[in-house]
């Protein structure tokens, strides 16, 4: 079932609704357009993209204003053909789902296998030995090898899915459509509908969400905050608020992307002015991990990753690891942290 034209209209700002989609509109609605096509519309990053090589090497072609020190540097990256839609990795291999396939890399970007799926992938976890894949409206899983074991359709037919977590024994997924959480058993049974005490804003894709120590957090993009869940499904709390300032979730709908580490610290990748932040699993500010001239410019969020001792980021067609830098970490408030955090038992170039 196709969206009406009112949620069309609701998903695009003013000015975004103008500026991309004035050519496919007459007597004030949205011709032939689906979920799919206004997911590409919000989520492709810009023209004139850098990638974090040309970061590093100082050819962004941007004016950067901040002052900001990243305490993490780009150890390594490689280039994929297609767009990456989603990944995740297990031990030390990336899981990469581009268009119409999910390949298997090491970190030094080497192809070690892949399979053919479906167009459209929304998200990709890894979890029990098992590829899950988001579409938006089913959710199908692999074996490492690429057979399908099981797959299931969306509970409702106002379904947009956006981005999920899976955690024991239970599959957790946003939807960008009916703006809510939609929970599911392992085995694809429906459980339940997950409402935001404050009620879920959602004004494009940016519905992030991640399983973390037993919790699950969730971004409220139009809220800019991040909301915490137990596994049943009881809002705990929430943090954040709007505003350009470290510690702050900018523009009309952040943050995009949620992980987590080993310590328990919540991190976020933003959109618009992009970064990647760490917080306490009680919202506490610590630090901006990499901004926008560490990862690569443009204005599309980042996807992230933590594997131990290495921020794992995805860019358009890019993806990059970074590691800390005790000699560049000695400015920054990385240095200064009280945390037994992973992520700083990284190498020192």
């Amino acid at each position: 079932m196709k969206p009406n034209n009112k949620k069309l209209i609701d998903y695009l700002s003013r000015r975004k609704f103008l500026s991309t989609c004035g050519s496919i509109v007459a007597g004030g609605t949205i011709l032939g357009v689906s979920g799919v096509l206004l997911h590409k519309i919000f989520m492709l990053p810009v023209a004139n993209k850098i990638t974090p090589d040309d970061a590093q090497s100082g050819n962004s072609g941007q004016s950067n204003q901040s002052n900001h020190k990243s305490p993490y540097k780009l150890a390594s990256s490689f280039k994929t053909s297609d767009r990456i839609e989603g990944f995740d990795v297990l031990n030390d291999r990336v899981i990469l789902a581009a268009s119409n396939v999910v390949s298997i890399y090491d970190y030094a970007g080497s192809l070690l296998t892949n399979f053919p799926v479906a167009s459209n992938i929304r998200d990709v976890v890894v979890a029990n030995d098992m590829i899950y894949l988001l579409f938006p409206t089913r959710i199908e899983v692999y074996s490492m090898d690429g057979d399908l074991v099981h797959d299931w359709e969306a509970c409702s037919e106002e379904s947009d899915y956006c981005a999920f977590a899976v955690a024991p024994e239970s599959v957790f997924v946003t939807d960008a459509g009916s703006k809510n959480i939609c929970k599911y058993t392992s085995e694809g049974t429906f459980v339940k509908f997950i409402q935001s005490p404050e009620g879920f804003i959602v004004p494009s894709y940016s519905f992030g969400i991640t399983y973390a120590n037993g919790s699950i957090f969730c971004s409220n993009p139009g809220r800019h905050k991040v909301e915490n869940y137990t596994l049943e499904g009881e809002f705990v709390a929430s943090f954040g608020k709007p505003g350009g300032a470290e510690g702050c979730f900018s523009g009309c709908c952040n943050p995009v992307y949620l992980t987590y580490n080993a310590a328990g610290e919540i991190i976020t990748s933003e959109k618009g002015n992009p970064r990647v932040c760490c917080y306490t699993p009680k919202g506490e500010f610590r630090s901006v991990l990499l901004d926008s001239k560490a990862l690569g410019g443009g204005h599309a969020a980042y996807d992230i990753k933590i594997v131990k001792d290495k921020l794992v980021v995805a860019g358009e067609k890019t993806l990059s690891i970074y590691q800390y830098d005790a000699n560049l970490a000695t400015k920054t408030a990385c240095s200064t942290c009280d945390v037994d955090c992973p992520l700083r038992k990284g190498i020192t170039f």
